[in-house]
């Protein structure tokens, strides 16, 4: 039996890469080989929790929006109905039985009549304790302290609140003695008187959240006691001004 012959292999060998003919020529690695065929990586955005944090944002505006408009469209409906208005104070009548400054103390007892007027038919106002001080207009320096009990203000209703003021051996500084010998050398003593406690409002069986108010009553002249006379005061020229205090945190506006 004969042999079969097989021809030989003509395959080319590799051509060099610089095309020059007597260098050497390896094969090429796998890391070549992948590095070729695979694209480079390039991060991409994080556009998923952009968008998430936007629309989060998004909602949170749209529900504080519609919140505000809720409460807004209730305060419309809660005027219309109920027509509220502030409560109104004035001065009804002051009275000075004693009032003795030395060098370094004051002794002082005032009787205050302050008239309370609630406007409302159907808004009752229930107060807390009201702690009134007097002080001197000019200098505002303080010559005593009193309190009003608690008390409920009725629907279009008008209540005397009677208040006796006293500062009992006072120690003052040079300054406010000097402020206060000044005064005293004039025809009147000019005074001012602040109400500051807190109201909530009554409608029907429903009650709100207790609010802090100020009620300042300034424009008194006021003479002192002479002998065994107490010293009177006129109030034709007093007004008083209602504030509602609201506290945020630390500061009180």
């Amino acid at each position: 039996m004969t042999d079969r012959v097989y021809p030989k292999s003509t395959a080319h060998p590799p051509q060099p890469l610089n095309g020059s003919a007597g260098a050497n020529v390896f094969p090429a690695t796998k890391a070549q080989l992948y590095g070729a065929t695979r694209p480079a990586y390039r991060p991409q955005p994080e556009r998923r929790r952009r968008s998430r944090c936007c629309s989060c944002c998004l909602w949170l505006t749209f529900l504080i929006l519609f919140l505000l408009v809720i409460a807004a469209l209730a305060g419309a409906v809660f005027y219309l109905l109920y027509r509220p208005h502030r409560p109104s104070f004035a001065v009804n009548s002051l009275r000075i039985s004693q009032f003795n400054v030395t060098s370094t103390k004051l002794t002082s007892k005032l009787d205050l009549s302050i008239n309370a007027r609630n406007p409302n038919k159907k808004l009752v106002f229930v107060y807390d304790p009201t702690t009134v001080s007097a002080a001197t207009s000019s200098s505002d320096v303080s010559i005593g302290t009193g309190t009003i009990p608690a008390f409920v203000h009725g629907t279009k209703n008008t209540t005397t609140l009677k208040v006796a003021i006293s500062s009992t051996s006072e120690t003052l500084d040079s300054s406010s003695i000097t402020a206060l010998k000044s005064d005293l050398k004039r025809k009147s003593l000019p005074l001012k008187f602040q109400l500051d406690t807190k109201v909530k409002v009554k409608v029907g069986g429903l009650k709100t959240t207790k609010v802090s108010i100020r009620v300042t009553c300034d424009g008194i002249k006021a003479t002192v006691p002479s002998g065994k006379s107490p010293g009177k005061a006129s109030t034709e020229n007093v007004k008083c001004e209602v504030d509602v205090r609201v506290k945020v945190w630390k500061w009180t506006f």
